[in-house]
């Protein structure tokens, strides 16, 4: 079956239309403003295309250019929906550049030269492809392999506009029918794009989704740190980056004194400051290479990539900045003490071995006093072989749930 113009046309209209529609609503359900401009860009495409069937050349000049203007919009909305998605404002002269060049040269230009209106509004949609292409491009990230779409549609899409730029003048001496053909394969051309670009913009909104339920499955809410799961996957890549440098590590066990008096005394919500000030206290006295995190209750841990000795002294500082933070509420003072354990071992020593041997002497500090670092002296020989030790001398940890009780304002002294 041969497809005519006005077949190709109807065609480009119902699916812009649809497509439209269809990324307006998801923009309105799922609150994301992108997808809100792509759906409107779609829908400017839509009628540009349904008004140039109804109306054709049959009022002049002024409304075919005017309507070539709305595509030409259509393809800057598409263009700042990219700036959009990607955190940016939107450039609202870029967005009225094109269509105002397009009717300046369209009035400008002789009627009888078809061409040079050809290649100018060609150009123009190539150059707003182009700024789209770019734009995914400036976010460069590690999972760029698996968004080639989202670089080679735009750029395929401006090449085949350029097409009457770059061929033009010579197929057009050789073969009268150029324009008329190059029409044909844009329309045609014009409708995969369409379908491929909501390809893509599935594809970086999803591949945007998964990232943010990644990131809050690894991050404790309530102080903004790793929780066990994150802090355990962030450590594995970081023991192995310094194995390959022949680096040891040294881990840190954190656990606040007296934490369930706490809760017991000024309430859970006096609790939750006492553990976001030390979350804060933690952050504030290691470097920023150090990991850290909140592995259960009060109990956070910290990677160091530095020698044992080092980490002793990290470890001393965030014991004396947390005792000195003297905080009261309506209650009296709270104590804000810590106890630590610390644990080092050569390159590529596991997380696990690292973490039984801190909570170990972890215990020790609670057991002689807390408000103290201990060290360890050597590392397990296995997890099992800790295990038994500390059972036999007869320590365990245990399981905390959280207290409930009146909430009660806690404040810096």
């Amino acid at each position: 079956m041969v497809l005519d113009s006005l077949t190709l046309d109807i065609v480009a209209t119902l699916v812009a239309a649809l497509l439209g529609a269809m990324l307006l609503f998801l923009g309105r359900q799922e609150n994301i403003p992108a997808l809100r401009w792509w759906g409107a860009a779609y829908m400017l495409g839509a009628v540009a295309v349904a008004l140039w069937t109804v109306v054709g050349n049959r009022y002049g000049q002024v409304v075919p250019l005017l309507l070539s203007a709305i595509g030409l919009l259509a393809c800057a909305v598409v263009w700042n929906a990219a700036r959009v998605f990607h955190g940016e404002r939107p450039h609202l002269i870029g967005l009225a550049l094109g269509p105002m060049v397009w009717i300046g040269s369209g009035m400008l230009l002789d009627p009888a030269a078809e061409a040079a209106r050809l290649t100018i509004g060609a150009g123009l949609v190539a150059v707003y492809a182009m700024l789209t292409a770019a734009q995914l491009w400036q976010e460069r990230r590690k999972h760029l392999q698996r968004r080639w779409p989202a670089l080679v549609v735009p750029v395929l899409h401006g090449f085949v506009l350029l097409l009457p730029i770059l061929l033009g003048n010579l197929l057009r001496e050789a073969n009268g029918a150029f324009a008329a053909a190059w029409v044909t394969v844009f329309s045609i051309e014009l409708v995969l794009y369409a379908v491929g670009t909501v390809f893509v913009i599935f594809m970086l909104v999803s591949e945007r989704v998964v990232s943010a339920h990644k990131r809050a499955a690894s991050i404790d809410p309530l102080t903004g740190m790793f929780n066990r799961r994150g802090f355990s996957e962030a450590c594995g890549r970081v023991i192995a980056r310094e194995a390959q440098q022949g680096r040891p590590v040294t881990v840190l066990i954190f656990d606040i004194d007296h934490f369930k008096s706490i809760n017991d005394r000024f309430g859970h919500a006096a609790g939750d400051e006492i553990l976001k000030l030390f979350a804060a206290v933690v952050l504030n006295n290691l470097r920023i290479s150090d990991l850290s995190g909140r592995i259960g209750g009060e109990e956070f841990a910290a990677l160091l990539p530095c020698s044992l000795e080092e980490g002793v002294l990290a470890a001393e500082r965030v014991r004396e900045a947390f005792a000195a933070s003297g905080v009261v509420c309506d209650d009296g003072m709270v104590d804000t003490t810590v106890s630590i354990g610390v644990a080092g071992g050569p390159a590529g020593t596991e997380l696990d071995v690292l973490l039984a041997a801190a909570d170990t002497v972890l215990y020790k500090a609670k057991r002689t006093g807390r408000n103290r670092v201990e060290t360890a002296a050597e590392l397990p020989l296995s997890l099992d072989g800790d295990r038994v030790r500390r059972q036999t001398a007869g320590f365990s940890p245990t399981i905390r749930t959280p207290q409930v009780a009146a909430p009660a304002e806690v404040t810096p002294h």
